[in-house]
Protein backbone atom coordinates (compact mmCIF):
# COMPACT_ATOMS: atom_id res chain seq x y z
CA UNK A 1 0.00 0.00 0.00
CA UNK A 2 1.54 3.30 -1.09
CA UNK A 3 2.05 6.04 1.46
CA UNK A 4 -0.13 9.10 0.98
CA UNK A 5 1.84 12.18 -0.07
CA UNK A 6 1.29 15.11 2.30
CA UNK A 7 1.23 18.08 -0.06
CA UNK A 8 -0.01 20.78 2.33
CA UNK A 9 -0.65 20.98 6.06
CA UNK A 10 -1.65 23.60 8.59
CA UNK A 11 1.25 22.35 10.72
CA UNK A 12 3.59 24.15 8.29
CA UNK A 13 2.47 27.42 9.90
CA UNK A 14 3.35 28.37 13.50
CA UNK A 15 0.32 28.80 15.75
CA UNK A 16 0.87 32.53 16.19
CA UNK A 17 0.49 33.04 12.41
CA UNK A 18 -2.57 30.82 11.93
CA UNK A 19 -5.89 32.40 11.03
CA UNK A 20 -9.36 31.35 12.15
CA UNK A 21 -10.94 30.77 8.75
CA UNK A 22 -13.88 28.41 8.30
CA UNK A 23 -12.95 24.74 8.34
CA UNK A 24 -14.70 24.31 4.98
CA UNK A 25 -12.44 26.93 3.33
CA UNK A 26 -9.33 25.33 4.79
CA UNK A 27 -10.40 21.95 3.43
CA UNK A 28 -11.16 23.52 0.04
CA UNK A 29 -7.67 25.02 -0.13
CA UNK A 30 -6.01 21.70 0.71
CA UNK A 31 -8.27 19.82 -1.73
CA UNK A 32 -7.37 22.09 -4.67
CA UNK A 33 -3.63 21.92 -3.92
CA UNK A 34 -3.84 18.12 -3.67
CA UNK A 35 -5.82 17.49 -6.86
CA UNK A 36 -3.71 19.98 -8.82
CA UNK A 37 -0.57 17.98 -8.04
CA UNK A 38 1.25 20.92 -6.43
CA UNK A 39 2.95 20.63 -3.04
CA UNK A 40 4.14 23.11 -0.41
CA UNK A 41 7.48 22.14 1.12
CA UNK A 42 9.07 23.49 4.27
CA UNK A 43 7.74 25.39 7.26
CA UNK A 44 7.28 29.06 8.12
CA UNK A 45 9.58 29.85 11.07
CA UNK A 46 8.03 30.87 14.37
CA UNK A 47 8.69 34.59 14.08
CA UNK A 48 6.42 37.45 15.11
CA UNK A 49 6.78 39.50 11.91
CA UNK A 50 7.58 38.07 8.52
CA UNK A 51 7.86 39.43 4.99
CA UNK A 52 7.29 36.63 2.48
CA UNK A 53 8.63 37.24 -1.00
CA UNK A 54 7.41 34.82 -3.66
CA UNK A 55 9.01 34.38 -7.08
CA UNK A 56 9.20 33.86 -9.97
CA UNK A 57 5.85 35.52 -10.66
CA UNK A 58 5.14 34.76 -14.32
CA UNK A 59 1.43 33.96 -14.69
CA UNK A 60 -2.07 34.84 -13.47
CA UNK A 61 -2.23 31.26 -12.21
CA UNK A 62 0.33 32.18 -9.53
CA UNK A 63 -2.35 34.24 -7.80
CA UNK A 64 -4.96 31.46 -7.97
CA UNK A 65 -2.47 28.93 -6.63
CA UNK A 66 -1.38 31.30 -3.86
CA UNK A 67 -4.95 31.95 -2.68
CA UNK A 68 -5.72 28.24 -2.33
CA UNK A 69 -2.38 27.76 -0.54
CA UNK A 70 -3.27 30.58 1.88
CA UNK A 71 -6.60 28.89 2.64
CA UNK A 72 -5.09 25.42 2.94
CA UNK A 73 -2.24 26.53 5.18
CA UNK A 74 -4.61 28.80 7.13
CA UNK A 75 -1.94 31.47 7.39
CA UNK A 76 -2.79 34.95 8.60
CA UNK A 77 -1.28 37.04 5.83
CA UNK A 78 -1.69 40.38 4.14
CA UNK A 79 -0.69 40.36 0.49
CA UNK A 80 -0.07 43.09 -2.06
CA UNK A 81 -1.90 42.88 -5.38
CA UNK A 82 -2.41 45.28 -8.25
CA UNK A 83 -5.50 47.44 -7.76
CA UNK A 84 -7.20 46.11 -10.91
CA UNK A 85 -7.71 42.76 -9.12
CA UNK A 86 -10.02 44.42 -6.62
CA UNK A 87 -13.06 44.71 -8.84
CA UNK A 88 -16.58 45.45 -7.55
CA UNK A 89 -18.18 42.24 -6.38
CA UNK A 90 -14.94 40.52 -5.36
CA UNK A 91 -13.12 43.44 -3.72
CA UNK A 92 -14.49 42.68 -0.24
CA UNK A 93 -13.66 39.00 -0.60
CA UNK A 94 -10.05 39.69 -1.60
CA UNK A 95 -9.68 42.17 1.26
CA UNK A 96 -11.10 39.54 3.62
CA UNK A 97 -8.41 37.18 2.29
CA UNK A 98 -5.80 39.78 3.27
CA UNK A 99 -5.43 41.72 0.03
CA UNK A 100 -4.04 45.26 -0.10
CA UNK A 101 -4.54 47.10 -3.43
CA UNK A 102 -1.36 48.48 -5.00
CA UNK A 103 -1.56 51.79 -6.85
CA UNK A 104 1.78 52.07 -8.58
CA UNK A 105 1.65 55.84 -8.95
CA UNK A 106 2.27 56.29 -5.21
CA UNK A 107 4.59 53.54 -3.86
CA UNK A 108 5.79 55.52 -0.82
CA UNK A 109 2.25 55.83 0.51
CA UNK A 110 1.75 52.10 0.02
CA UNK A 111 4.84 51.29 2.07
CA UNK A 112 3.69 53.63 4.84
CA UNK A 113 0.28 51.94 4.91
CA UNK A 114 1.82 48.46 5.08
CA UNK A 115 4.17 49.53 7.88
CA UNK A 116 1.18 50.90 9.83
CA UNK A 117 -0.72 47.62 9.38
CA UNK A 118 2.24 45.56 10.58
CA UNK A 119 2.77 47.76 13.63
CA UNK A 120 -0.87 47.35 14.68
CA UNK A 121 -0.75 43.55 14.50
CA UNK A 122 0.85 41.39 17.17
CA UNK A 123 1.84 38.67 14.67
CA UNK A 124 1.56 38.95 10.91
CA UNK A 125 3.02 37.90 7.57
CA UNK A 126 3.18 40.24 4.57
CA UNK A 127 3.40 38.60 1.13
CA UNK A 128 4.97 40.40 -1.84
CA UNK A 129 6.05 39.51 -5.38
CA UNK A 130 9.32 41.46 -5.75
CA UNK A 131 9.18 41.66 -9.55
CA UNK A 132 6.05 43.82 -9.32
CA UNK A 133 4.77 42.36 -12.61
CA UNK A 134 4.32 39.06 -14.46
CA UNK A 135 6.62 40.28 -17.23
CA UNK A 136 10.34 39.59 -17.29
CA UNK A 137 12.29 42.34 -15.52
CA UNK A 138 16.01 42.81 -14.95
CA UNK A 139 15.81 44.63 -11.63
CA UNK A 140 13.29 43.86 -8.92
CA UNK A 141 11.65 46.46 -6.71
CA UNK A 142 13.13 47.17 -3.28
CA UNK A 143 9.88 47.88 -1.44
CA UNK A 144 10.01 44.58 0.44
CA UNK A 145 13.45 45.47 1.83
CA UNK A 146 12.17 48.82 3.07
CA UNK A 147 9.10 47.24 4.64
CA UNK A 148 11.18 44.57 6.38
CA UNK A 149 13.59 47.18 7.73
CA UNK A 150 10.91 49.58 8.96
CA UNK A 151 8.88 46.82 10.64
CA UNK A 152 11.85 44.78 11.90
CA UNK A 153 10.49 41.74 10.04
CA UNK A 154 12.30 38.61 8.95
CA UNK A 155 12.40 37.93 5.19
CA UNK A 156 11.48 34.44 4.01
CA UNK A 157 12.23 33.39 0.42
CA UNK A 158 9.40 31.40 -1.17
CA UNK A 159 9.94 29.86 -4.59
CA UNK A 160 7.48 28.70 -7.25
CA UNK A 161 8.88 25.92 -9.40
CA UNK A 162 6.51 24.77 -12.15
CA UNK A 163 8.53 21.79 -13.49
CA UNK A 164 8.37 20.10 -10.06
CA UNK A 165 4.99 21.65 -9.11
CA UNK A 166 6.52 22.82 -5.84
CA UNK A 167 6.09 25.90 -3.70
CA UNK A 168 9.08 25.86 -1.39
CA UNK A 169 9.29 27.77 1.86
CA UNK A 170 12.98 28.47 1.68
CA UNK A 171 15.66 30.16 3.69
CA UNK A 172 15.48 33.21 5.91
CA UNK A 173 17.31 36.18 4.43
CA UNK A 174 19.08 38.77 6.56
CA UNK A 175 19.42 42.07 4.64
CA UNK A 176 22.87 43.65 4.67
CA UNK A 177 21.59 47.22 4.34
CA UNK A 178 22.95 47.45 0.81
CA UNK A 179 19.86 47.12 -1.40
CA UNK A 180 21.80 46.52 -4.61
CA UNK A 181 23.83 43.67 -3.12
CA UNK A 182 20.75 42.19 -1.47
CA UNK A 183 18.78 42.27 -4.74
CA UNK A 184 21.64 40.62 -6.63
CA UNK A 185 21.84 37.83 -4.04
CA UNK A 186 18.07 37.24 -3.96
CA UNK A 187 17.66 37.29 -7.74
CA UNK A 188 20.53 34.81 -8.06
CA UNK A 189 18.83 32.55 -5.48
CA UNK A 190 15.65 32.47 -7.56
CA UNK A 191 17.44 31.95 -10.89
CA UNK A 192 17.31 28.15 -10.52
CA UNK A 193 13.50 28.10 -10.31
CA UNK A 194 11.11 28.20 -13.26
CA UNK A 195 7.69 29.79 -13.17
CA UNK A 196 4.51 28.61 -14.85
CA UNK A 197 5.47 30.70 -17.89
CA UNK A 198 9.26 30.22 -17.88
CA UNK A 199 9.80 32.75 -20.66
CA UNK A 200 8.85 35.42 -18.11
CA UNK A 201 11.23 34.15 -15.41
Amino acid sequence: MSKKILRISESQIPERLRDNRLKLLRKLGRFVINVSGWAIKGKIPDEERIVLIAAPHTSNWDFVLAMFAVLGLNIRVRWLGKHSLFKPGIKKFFEWLGGIPVYRDNPSTLIENVVDIVKKEKSIAIAITPEGTRKKVKRWKTGFLRIAKQTQSKIILISIDAPTKTIEIGKMFEPTGNNEEDLMYIQKYYSSFRGIKPQNS
